[in-house]
């Protein structure tokens, strides 16, 4: 498998006002509110973690390395929640060929991204930004059980040189 290519171009497009145009340049790529919710229960739950590990396939924003478990806190719009409903509703907006094909295009890169960190053994769990915002403390529980499940019984972890044959081979 290779990385998506054809990620959608600027190049010619218009904002639908400039208003939407400063709303989207202030979205963030870390350190999201819904991501910094779910740290903050996982830090009170005792859990500590690594932030955006560069090394990893789509920079996991939270990382348990010794556990390996690669957790992914998923913007709605971003990475295309409902994708149908969202589809439907891009195409009837301004530059729908772009935010259809943006959408997509994430939403290929993140099944990618997961098909590689799990073939280089590790456990990837990915929450969309409503269901962390709406129960934040189920979600850190979820994690929680997670972890101490890999503790529990799992194989001597890995290195970093078996993720770089995995991407290799690709």
């Amino acid at each position: 498998m290779t990385m998506p290519t054809g990620t959608p171009s600027y190049v010619g497009l218009i904002p639908a006002s400039e208003a939407t145009s400063r709303i989207k340049q202030r979205n963030r790529g870390k350190d999201t509110k819904h991501e910094l919710i779910l740290r903050r229960q996982l830090w009170q739950m005792g859990l500590r973690f690594r932030k955006n590990v560069k090394w990893l396939p789509g920079k996991p924003d939270i990382v348990f390395l010794k556990a390996r478990v690669a957790i992914f806190c998923d913007g709605d719009f971003w990475h295309g929640r409902d994708w149908k409903s969202l589809k439907r509703s891009l195409s009837a907006g301004t530059n729908s060929t772009y935010w259809t094909a943006k959408i997509a295009s994430n939403r290929k890169r993140d099944a990618l991204n997961n098909v590689l960190l799990e073939r280089a053994g590790w456990h990837v769990i990915r929450f969309w930004e409503t269901d962390i915002t709406r129960d934040p403390i189920g979600a850190a529980k979820l994690v929680k059980r997670i972890i101490a499940s890999k503790s529990r019984g799992g194989t001597k972890p890995q290195r970093r040189a078996n993720l770089r044959r995995v991407q290799a081979s690709q």
